[in-house]
């Protein structure tokens, strides 16, 4: 351990709540929508992010595995069914951790293409932070301009003030994010199909890309030598490690994630104190009777949550390699970027792969001439 590997203030605390923009709206849809029941999975972020504390010391974030979540809020999905697909992507994460195969694919990766999925993850995070606000736009502007002005406050916890300020406006006008519900308990049949063809392979796309490589990256930018030790072969352990222990007991899949990085570090984040303090909150809620951790987060209203979310993207969207990449990089880092926003990061990381190929090609036929 260092000095400053783990530390305990306001600064720390409102750096934690920074990715709940992401976080919240997720977890609690799940809950809601896809029936599951609230104290293993708020059980189950606090063990990964009291972990990961330790393991990285650094605001390293702990994420709902987003393509899964977004099918079970969308179809009929089974406790038994979302647990398989989590252990497989678990599993293959742990395989590719392991081995090593993991540092081979992130350096195979060209950093013009990388550049491109930063910048469509980026953007598809500002979508989905206009989606939060657009029900109550007002008080989304309200939210953000509160958010920038006490940023300019460097003395005072931005996200945190913005946090309790939108619980207590959820609480008093019934205007939290969703309602709280489900109580399924882990079983029900399994539908191998759904696990591995809708769950599983969707969600090692997006893993690979934004929670291993790209959150990796990230973790240099926004804290230099300290996080050498943030590398692809470690978040794939630990992502792969955490989904074998927990899914079973009826977590929902998880994993990390650069936005969450960006968020973190974004609103004051510098140590591991502040993914210890988010564990240790998410613990103190699952201990909660009858659901009452989910209940407490659920009245959090959405536009806030929003405007946490657009700040996050900013800040992960904004970087020095678009800035000071090469003229003839910039075509490859759009092209990777559309199609990371229109489709998905596989398909951004296809379209940037063949564009830098082609733009090597261009290259050497200019030279030749």
């Amino acid at each position: 351990m260092r000095s400053g590997d783990f530390e305990f203030d306001l600064r720390e605390a409102s750096g934690a709540l920074g990715d709940l923009g992401t976080l919240l709206p997720l977890l609690l849809g799940a809950l809601a929508v896809g029936g599951l029941a609230a104290t293993p999975v708020l059980a189950g972020f606090g063990l990964a992010y009291c972990a990961t504390a330790l393991i990285y010391r650094l605001p390293v974030p702990v994420q709902p595995m987003k393509a899964i979540v977004a099918v079970l809020l969308v179809t009929e999905v089974t406790p038994a069914t979302l647990a398989a697909s989590s252990v497989m992507v678990g599993l293959v994460l742990v395989i590719l951790g392991t081995t090593g195969w993991i540092d081979r694919i992130g350096r195979l990766v060209p950093h013009s293409v990388l550049a491109g999925l930063q910048l469509g993850l980026g953007i598809a995070l500002a979508v989905m932070a206009l989606d939060l606000m657009a029900g109550a736009p007002a008080l989304a502007v309200l939210s953000g301009a509160l958010l920038l002005g006490l940023l300019h406050l460097t003395r005072l916890p931005a996200a945190l003030i913005v946090v309790v300020l939108a619980g207590i406006h959820g609480l008093a006008t019934g205007s939290g994010t969703v309602p709280a519900g489900g109580d399924a308990a882990a079983g029900g049949p399994l539908d191998l199909r759904l696990a591995v063809g809708d769950l599983a392979l969707p969600q090692l796309a997006l893993t690979l890309t934004n929670a291993v490589v790209l959150t990796s990256l990230v973790a240099g930018d926004c804290y230099g030598a300290r996080a050498r030790h943030v590398t692809p072969r470690r978040l794939s352990l630990t992502s792969g490690a955490f989904n074998l222990a927990l899914a079973p007991l009826g977590a929902l899949p998880i994993c990390h994630g650069a936005g969450g990085l960006a968020a973190h570090h974004g609103f004051g984040a510098r140590s591991g104190g502040a993914p210890l303090m988010l564990g240790m909150a998410f613990l103190a809620l699952a201990a909660l009777p009858q659901g009452g951790g989910a209940a407490v987060l659920a009245t959090v209203t959405a536009p806030a949550l929003g405007a946490l979310l657009f700040f996050a993207a900013g800040q992960l969207t904004w970087s020095r390699r678009l800035i000071d990449c090469k003229p003839s990089c910039r075509p490859v880092i759009a092209a990777t970027a559309a199609a990371a926003v229109l489709w998905d990061p596989f398909w951004g990381l296809a379209m940037g792969t063949a564009s830098e190929a082609l733009r090597i090609v261009l290259l050497r036929r200019v030279h030749r001439s």
